[in-house]
């Protein structure tokens, strides 16, 4: 295994944790860069928790692959389904964070309204799990059948919703899936607020597109800071 890429997950998910993104729950994953087919993710465990030495494999129809034979999230699927569909994906974050919730029930769009959110586009997908298991589910995506339709609403967009669940952020690195991840949080909490003032000045695709690039460009900045931080509320 890399030792630092499981140095960087292991962090990534204190980050995601201090940033208020997963809580008890929720999981983040990166894909294996000498196997496409396999990615690493915690054990089942709370985020905040994670250490290197936490880490499992795991392949993309969900097999664990560890010689301690521990096991991860039942919602595993989700990232092995999302890896199978989107080739340009290598990291994955799915949480439940709090601001983000209204948008999956409410038919109220999820759209960029500052330029640090410009990777969410013109619109953000809403998954609806009882179009495919109907009335009487867990909400969980437990199953391949149930991660390829996620992956399909996902689609090309960097994030999906879960209506009533939460939401999956996706990216080309551990460090933009949890930037994305952190600003998509930040962007709900901010067009909550903004909403009762009256009308919302959203970013144009043009400048979402334009936001997106620039902001990727700067990844490592945000990165530091919030690993300092994430470092410091754990010792």
């Amino acid at each position: 295994m890399n030792t630092e890429l499981l140095k960087e997950l292991a962090i990534a998910n204190r980050i995601l944790f201090n940033e208020g993104v997963l809580d008890g729950f929720g999981h983040i994953s990166v894909r294996n860069p000498e196997d496409s087919t396999r990615f690493f993710i915690a054990r089942t465990m709370a985020p905040a928790l994670v250490t290197p030495d936490d880490i499992v494999e795991v392949d993309l129809d969900g097999v664990v692959h560890d010689s301690q034979g521990r096991k991860t999230y039942t919602e595993r699927y989700i990232h092995s389904e999302i890896y199978r569909a989107r080739p340009d994906v290598h990291a994955i974050v799915h949480s439940h964070s709090p601001s983000v919730i209204p948008f999956g029930v409410t038919g109220y769009q999820l759209r960029p309204i500052c330029h640090m959110s410009g990777f969410l586009g013109a619109t953000t997908p809403v998954y609806e799990i009882r179009d495919f298991i109907g009335e009487t589910s867990d909400l969980l995506v437990r199953s391949q059948k149930l991660g390829r339709t996620l992956a399909d609403t996902l689609g090309k967009a960097t994030v999906a919703l879960m209506r009533g669940h939460g939401s999956v952020a996706v990216g080309e690195s551990i460090k933009q899936a949890v930037y994305r991840a952190i600003y998509t949080e930040n962007n709900a909490r901010l067009q909550l607020q903004a909403a009762p003032l009256g009308n919302i000045n959203f970013l144009t695709e043009g400048e979402a597109q334009a936001t997106s690039a620039m902001n990727d460009e700067h990844l490592d900045r945000p990165w530091q800071l919030w690993k300092r931080r994430a470092l410091e509320a754990s010792q």
